[in-house]
């Protein structure tokens, strides 16, 4: 065997050596680097979600304790088992029916009606328990404006006052009111006739804008004709160019109030759908809240009693005057979705 051959092949094979050695320490340090992200991040989760992620599985690839000390979770925090005081959940779930029964009440109130309700408990227990639960009286927050107006375009005259209102399709009005739902607001507007109470159009956008008032007066003309009067606030979405010679184009008479009580009508009809809906529920996306206002829409046209209409839903009125006969119920108001 020669000598320098020998050299050679092992200063080769010395080299590939090295190569994979190279590699490796490579591997070594990304997956290093790696797994104390991964570690980092899953320290930086809460306890719950922790507690969550421990495998105590017979086929488990690292011990318990293990898998504890890699995420910097207390092993005794699983077997430990929260004591429940009944009467804390008791009151807390009453809180919560009063709640969803009466969303304005503040805390004193909810506090009285407790009492009334037969239960022994201190006003401060009272606000810890709805600051832990998350409750708020509704009425304590403030609405947004939905009205903002524009001085550049032209406003009209209020035309309802001292009016005697004495048929359907004599005066209709909108509004647009907003709704929280989960990761943000969107608005709704609707139009009502006066006589009957009746909501002839209604629609849900996340923008407040001339294609959301559009949208429901194009509906409500194609569907039931046309009033003699319409009623809006002066916002700039009724009082742009499209919407105002839509009107005019119709030959209807353009009303505007200037105070929230001049357009009482759909303000009654907002607080309803808000007390006996929105409020009690919460809404994850548009899809789910177009739903339900769907389905409190045709309970509100065909089902609902108005002492205003002599305790009368708004169908029965509005078709009572449309066809000249007693309507109950048979025909259904459309609406837009």
């Amino acid at each position: 065997m020669e000598p320098a051959k020998a050299v050679k092949e092992y200063k080769e094979e010395n080299a590939k050596l090295q190569a994979k050695l190279d590699e490796y320490a490579k591997t070594v340090g990304r997956l290093t680097v790696e797994k104390e992200w991964a570690v980092g991040k899953l320290k930086s989760l809460d306890l719950s979600s922790k507690k969550l992620l421990i495998d105590k599985s017979e086929h488990k690839t690292l011990s318990v304790s293990a898998q504890c000390s890699l995420i910097e979770y207390n092993r005794s925090n699983l077997f430990y088992i929260p004591m429940v005081n009944p009467t804390k959940k008791t009151i807390k779930d009453e809180i919560v029916n009063i709640f969803e029964e009466i969303p304005c009440y503040g805390y004193m109130k909810v506090h009285q009606e407790l009492l009334e309700r037969g239960h022994t408990v201190c006003v401060n227990t009272v606000r810890t328990y709805r600051q832990e639960l998350g409750l708020r009286a509704i009425l304590a927050v403030r609405a947004p404006n939905t009205s903002w107006a524009n001085i550049q375009h032209p406003k009209h005259a209020y035309k309802l006052r001292g009016l005697d209102i004495v048929r359907a399709n004599q005066v209709w009005s909108t509004d647009i009111t907003y709704i929280k739902i989960k990761g943000g607001m969107v608005y709704m507007a609707a139009i009502i006739d006066w006589y009957s109470k009746a909501i002839l159009s209604w629609r849900i956008s996340n923008t407040m804008d001339t294609d959301l008032v559009m949208g429901v007066l194009n509906e409500a003309l194609s569907f039931y004709g046309k009033p003699e009067i319409f009623n809006t606030d002066q916002g700039s979405q009724y009082t742009s160019y499209i919407h105002t010679q839509t009107i005019k184009d119709n030959d209807i008479i353009i009303s505007m109030d200037g105070r929230a009580t001049d357009n009482i009508c759909i303000e009654r009809f907002w607080r309803s759908i808000k007390y006996e809906e929105i409020y009690l529920n919460e809404y994850k996306n548009m899809k789910v809240l177009n739903r339900a206002i769907e389905k409190y829409m045709d309970s509100y046209n065909r089902k609902r009693l108005h002492s205003a209409i002599d305790y009368k839903t708004p169908n029965e009125v509005y078709y009572d005057y449309i066809n000249n006969l007693d309507f109950r119920g048979g025909k259904l108001l459309q609406s837009v979705s």
